[in-house]
């Protein structure tokens, strides 16, 4: 037990640290982290570091159980006898220990999912903010490029137009169409967006010499209420943000009389 158990407090103090660090990031990967070991472990001690000093300054300020480093030591050294003593002495207080770490496991678990709302929501994380450099999740690029979250809070685009080329038959149709959703596969990539009032038309109508109206006529709808477009189909991809007037800027930009 001499060796077993140093390693168990180990990872039980350190495991609200894995928690959180998982709970704040963003990810479009859902298969395997493949993050450097040693970056992964630094951000998990770094969490449970800050996580255990609020909830030892909170326990020595609101409860009557007071912190013992000693036996936090002791439980470490590899002195059986001395391991005995400090198990004895975390069994008498097991009920204030059981509520120590399942209120920290669970704050390990709603605090960064909390921090991480409140980022997107304050847009903390876009390009341009001052926090953007250290608050951005870096692996989540569809989730900047297809919701708009790059933009001010209050200037977000009403819409997102997605015009992609795709190959029908050998032949290249231009499809555009307004973005509904967007769906990543297991590692992260984009698996197929969800359009809405598609329409497509032949490219091979705008070679030399050959006359296309200007306006939407040379488009021809595709009927039906979603359309799904594959991104591993697509030749190109164009995303344009479109942001509709308000009722309240048109006003202000009227002449007055």
């Amino acid at each position: 037990m001499n060796v077993a158990l140093p390693a168990l407090v180990v990872f039980v103090l350190l495991l609200p640290g894995f928690i959180a660090r998982s709970r704040i990031k963003r990810a479009e990967r859902l298969s395997l982290d493949y993050s450097p070991f040693g970056q992964v472990v630094t951000e998990a001690v770094v969490w449970a570091a800050g996580l255990h000093l609020v909830w030892v300054a909170a326990t020595n300020a609101f409860t009557i159980w007071q912190f013992r480093p000693d036996i936090a030591l002791t439980l470490l050294s590899a002195d059986t006898s001395v391991q005995t003593q400090a198990l004895h002495a975390v069994a008498a207080q097991a009920p204030w220990v059981t509520l120590y770490l399942v209120t920290l496991l669970a704050a390990a678990y709603l605090v960064p999912s909390a921090l991480r709302r409140f980022i997107s929501w304050r847009r903390l994380d876009r390009l341009g903010s001052p926090w953007g450099a250290w608050l951005r999740f870096s692996g989540a690029p569809w989730y900047y490029l297809l919701s708009g979250a790059d933009f001010p809070r209050g200037r977000s685009p009403d819409l997102i137009a997605i015009s992609a080329i795709v190959s029908v038959a050998g032949k290249p149709y231009l499809y555009s169409g307004i973005l509904d959703d967007y769906y990543l596969d297991q590692d992260g990539r984009l698996d197929r967006l969800i359009l809405e009032q598609v329409m497509r038309r032949p490219l091979d109508r705008d070679k030399p010499g050959t006359e296309t109206p200007d306006d939407g006529s040379r488009f021809y709808p595709i009927d039906g209420d979603y359309f799904v477009l594959r991104y591993s189909e697509a030749i190109t991809l164009n995303v344009e943000y479109i942001l509709l007037a308000r009722a309240d800027d048109v006003r202000g930009s009227q002449p007055l009389s």
